[in-house]
């Protein structure tokens, strides 16, 4: 009886193996299925706000409903009814379903509102665009215009055309003490410049700011050097220490040409008679911002006969300055203004034959070429900062002259 037990199981085995070794079994195989992978099942789109459209509309289109707009704008400082058309709005909704599960748009260059839709109703965060600096150097010649050689030295993958006219009027702020690009520019000027531009997570590509640079105009050179002392405040000097600001800006205005200059028997191009010109014209587009020379005490802000609209702003030592012909005026009597503040907009208003700021600089009554005036000396760094002065002079001085290489050469970060 044993033997029988034992033999059984022994039968068994040997079938199998030949059923398996053959595969044919006498009964079906139990095929076991791959796992079903369910891919895409979340799809995305874009739309975008279109002219005379509101938000409101557009969320509307995308079945967006239930979600308090004014609550967003108090949040997040967000208002609707100022956005302009263009605007993207990008939604991610499931397969399954028309109604999105979540969209974004970006408010900002530093802002971007995420919504997601949780047990019907829509929750909102605010997440923070990051940008990260590189530092790039530029050099060439400017045979013409400041902004023209930026604009041929610098690629648009280097800097859109927008950032590269940011970065020509920084420059010039940065000179506006002793270069009149205007004037003082000759056949073989050269420009040196260490920048620093802003890269975000999406590629997306700004100027920041001028780190240094070195000018050979005129027969002269001008370097310049950024410095951040350490109240924060951040200036530009050259490389004895000494700061570019001077008590007035060369020239007040971002512009074109010159096209009037210091005159003292100039036919006025309105009354047609001969007259003393006793400014200078900036030709510049309408709305150009018209900024303060120097330090001082708006005395008069109104219109003003000829000048059209006119500031007059008194500063130190019997120094006035005026601004006329403006097409708004951003500043009132006995307001106290600082050099450099915007005090209103390039116009065509009074006596004048196309858009300019007429700008003129009197001394105890009597007025003065700006061009020809001395502007003093720049204060020199604290005594205190001058080894953190120094260490950052030579760092810039070793990106603005590095070993020759090409002209355009990304140095890191």
């Amino acid at each position: 009886m044993r033997r029988i037990r034992l033999a059984v199981p022994f039968a068994l085995l040997g079938f199998g193996a030949w059923f398996g070794l053959t595969d044919d079994w006498p009964w079906h195989r139990l095929h076991v299925a791959a796992p079903i992978v369910v891919d895409f099942a979340y799809e995305e789109s874009a739309d975008t706000l279109h002219g005379g459209e509101t938000v409101d509309e557009l969320l509307a289109r995308q079945r967006v409903r239930g979600l308090d707009l004014q609550d967003i704008a108090d949040r997040f400082g967000f208002d609707p009814r100022r956005v302009r058309a263009g605007l993207v709005f990008n939604f991610v909704r499931p397969r399954t379903d028309s109604v999105p599960s979540g969209f974004s748009v970006r408010t900002g260059p530093e802002q971007r509102l995420r919504f997601v839709r949780a047990d019907g109703s829509w929750q909102a965060e605010a997440e923070a665009i990051a940008w990260r600096p590189e530092v790039v150097r530029i050099a060439g010649p400017i045979d013409n215009s400041l902004y023209l050689a930026l604009d041929a030295q610098v690629a648009d993958e280097l800097l859109a055309a927008g950032e590269r006219k940011r970065l020509a009027w920084d420059l010039a702020d940065v000179y506006a003490w002793s270069v009149d690009f205007t004037r003082d520019i000759r056949a073989g000027d050269t420009f040196q410049v260490v920048l620093e531009r802003e890269v975000s997570d999406e590629g997306e590509i700004r100027f920041g700011r001028v780190l240094a640079a070195d000018l050979q105009v005129a027969g002269k050179r001008l370097t310049a050097f950024r410095f951040e002392q350490e109240n924060g405040a951040a200036a530009f000097y050259d490389a004895e220490g000494q700061s570019l600001k001077r008590a007035f800006l060369r020239t007040p205005v971002q512009f074109r040409r010159i096209s009037s200059s210091f005159n003292r028997a100039r036919r006025h191009p309105v009354l047609g008679m001969t007259r003393r010109h006793e400014g200078i014209d900036y030709a510049a587009d309408v709305g150009t911002p018209v900024m303060a020379a120097g330090d001082g005490v708006v005395r008069q802000a109104g219109r003003a006969g000829g000048y059209g609209n006119l500031v007059e702003i008194r500063h130190a030592n019997g120094i006035v300055t005026r601004y006329g012909h403006l097409s708004r005026i951003l500043t009132r009597s006995g307001a106290r203004v600082t050099q450099g503040q915007v005090i209103g907009r390039v116009g065509a208003t009074g006596l004048t034959t196309g858009p300019h700021l007429h700008y003129e600089f009197r001394v105890n009554g009597a007025a003065r070429d700006s061009r020809r005036m001395d502007l003093g000396n720049g204060a020199p760094v604290a005594r205190a900062e001058r080894s953190s002065f120094e260490l950052e002079r030579n760092r810039l001085t070793a990106l603005l002259y590095p070993a020759p290489a090409s002209q355009v050469a990304q140095l890191g970060d």
